[in-house]
Parts: structure tokens; sequence; C-alpha cells
């Protein structure tokens, strides 16, 4: 396992390039379905995009965190770095969310980023100190103590009326704890609770894990063969264990990362890095792979840097619609006029410029790859 692997560059440039593409779109009001999350129960392709961030996160750790652990590295400094690295990306997150007004009263405190940083400060002592059948439990325990708060705790919606497993948006124990800590602090088109909440950061935390365990499978000495069936094997049955929870517990959602959710996201992670992986890194024959390289090279140098390119992508969709003319038209309207004006399909005309939009953003990439900057955190 030593050198960079490109299969798991070109699975996180997928995971970006991706989120690029459903956060841009020249217009909300017109988004091929597939490009929307689902409105609350089941998903959508926009609904792999975080959660396979989250698991590649996990993968990553047993490839950093977990092997210096085992090699004898002093465990408590690998947990402060990482520590540093959970809390600066959720200093960019709080950053990010403050533009453009800089108003600490109406911030909010959830988002993806903040996410990212809570599930990396959790899982981070469990990776550095348990084996893989300890990260296993863990990942079963936060589950379980997610869904025994939120079918059996009874909680007021934001009515006052108190309700006991009651999932319905803004009515779940999730919303009532956001609302109890983080009043006033939340997505501002829901207000009494929010996607990014603080309760389905458990569960999160499982899929952060479950990326732990498929990592394991690929620092393990089993054959490149071996290791992609083994991630097929595992997918399915994630698969049809989130098909099962989904009927007999709770439905997949995202915005309550539900373990059916979990699971379902974990299944789609490992078969399409299955993918990835045998056609770059496993692939028996040499030219072919080199074929495969070829053809996903963008993606690896989205992968590259795709922490800095969220972050950008952010800013910039930020100062598209905050710049206005005198007409009161944003700069991102006026970009899009064209588009919308040409006489195409408006949700194909709104696609197009998703499109744009993610060409400009690999535009930059490769510059960056190509001058070998590669920011860390």
């Amino acid at each position: 396992m030593n050198g960079r692997l490109l299969s798991l560059d070109a699975f996180r440039g997928f995971a970006i390039a991706a989120m690029l593409l459903v956060n841009n779109p020249g217009d909300w009001g017109n988004v091929y379905a597939p490009l929307l999350h689902a409105h609350w129960n089941g998903w959508t392709f926009t609904d792999w995009v975080f959660p396979f961030f989250v698991f590649i996160s996990g993968m990553a750790m047993t490839l950093s965190l977990a092997r210096r652990a085992q090699a004898g590295a002093n465990k408590t400094a690998l947990l402060l770095s990482t520590s540093r690295r959970a809390l600066v990306i959720i200093g960019i997150g709080l950053l990010l969310n403050l533009i453009p007004s800089f108003n600490f009263e109406t911030l909010r405190i959830p988002g993806v980023l903040q996410r990212l940083g809570l599930c990396t400060l959790a899982a981070a002592p469990i990776v550095i100190w348990c084996s893989a059948r300890g990260v296993a439990l863990w990942a079963v325990l936060l589950m379980a103590i997610y869904t025994l708060m939120q079918l059996c705790l009874p909680v007021p919606d934001a009515d006052g009326i108190v309700h006991v497993g009651l999932l319905d948006p803004g009515k779940d124990a999730g919303s009532w704890l956001d609302r109890l800590l983080l009043d006033g602090h939340l997505w501002k088109q829901a207000k009494v609770w929010d996607p990014e909440g603080l309760l389905p950061t458990l569960p999160a935390v499982s899929t952060q894990l479950l990326g732990v365990l498929a990592g394991y499978v690929l620092a393990s000495k089993k054959q490149p063969a071996d290791k992609a069936m083994t991630w097929v094997l595992y997918g399915l049955a994630a698969l049809w264990l989130g098909q099962v929870l989904d009927s007999l517990l709770m439905p997949i959602n995202k915005s309550l990362w539900t373990p059916s959710f979990v699971f379902a996201m974990a299944g789609w992670a490992l078969l399409v890095f299955a993918v990835f992986y045998w056609l770059l890194d496993a692939m028996p024959q040499p030219l072919a792979r080199q074929r495969w390289a070829r053809v996903f090279h963008p993606l690896v140098v989205f992968g590259m840097n795709a922490l800095f390119l969220f972050a950008l992508s952010g800013l910039v969709a930020k100062t598209l619609y905050t710049v206005k003319f005198a007409d009161g038209a944003s700069l991102g309207r006026a970009l899009y006029a064209p588009l919308r004006d040409s006489g195409l399909a408006p949700k194909s005309a709104s696609l197009l410029h998703a499109i744009a939009f993610v060409l400009c953003m690999y535009a930059i990439a490769w510059l960056m790859y190509r001058k070998r900057w590669f920011m860390k955190v």
C-alpha cells in the first residue's frame, strides 16, 4: 500500500464533481429530478454526494491514522493532529456560512464541512485505539443510540405538541435538539430544523466508520481482485440491509441520516469504489489500466484538491448571487441569461449552466494540478 491510489483520488473527484453539478443549476425551479435531493424519504443520485465524502474520509483515515497507530506512532499526537485538522475544517465551514453578511446573530452553525469535521473528531479516537472489530461495534452502537433517541424520546415540535417517534420535518428528536441548542442558527429555509443538525451526526460518524472498515480491506494483503470482490459483496449486503431497515425500522432519509440511509449509501459507495479500484489499480492488464487512467484523469485532478474546490465553489456561488447591478439583477442571473433565452428547454439550459460551472472549476483544478499545488488542511 505504498504510493497514491488513483482509484481513491478518482472516487473523491467523482464526489466533488457531482457536488459541483448538483449545487449550481442555472435555475433551481428547473432541475432534472436526479439532480435534486429526495423531497424527504427515499434517495436520488444527489443524495450520494455527501455520504460519499464522509465514507471517503473514513477510508483515508485507515490509510493514515490506523496504519500509523499500528506501526507504533504516538497515538496522542495522532489524535491531536487529526483534531486540529477537523477544527480547521469546521472553521472553514463556519466562515463560508458567515459570508456575505458576517452576521453572527443569524449565523447558521451546522453545515456540510462542520459535519465532516465533527465526524472526524468523533471517529479519530475510535480508529486510533480500536481494532477493526471495535470500529464495527462503535458504528452499530452510534446508530443504536440514534435510533433509540429518535423512536423513544418524547419531544415537542416547533408548535409545542409532544410526539414520540415522529419523523416528519421539524418534528423528530433531532430537530428538537437543534432548536434547543442552536435556535436562530439553523438552516434559513426551514428555521426549525437543519439537514446537517446535531443528532444525525451520530449515524454520519457510523458512515465514516464503515469507510474505515472498507479501508482495512484496502490496506490488507489480499490480492487486488479479491479486494474488489469483497467490496462488491459487502456493498450488495449493505444495500440489502438498508432496504430491510427502510421497511422495518426507519425510512431511508438523508436529512435524518437514518441507519437505513447509512447502509444504503455505504453500499453504493462500496460498489462505485470497487469499479474505480478495478479499472485504475487492480486490472491485471497494464495497458487497459493506462487507458482507463486517461479516461478518469479529470476526476483524479478534481480529487487532488477536493476540499479547496468545495470551499472555492461555495464562495464563487455566493459571489455570483450577491453582486448585483443597478436594476437589481445578480451577476449570476446575468451570466445565465444567454442560456435561459437560447430556446433550450428550461431544464436543459439549467443543466448546461451547471456543467459550465463544473468546467470552470475543473480549469482551476487542472491549473493547480499542473503547478503541483495541493491544498492540505
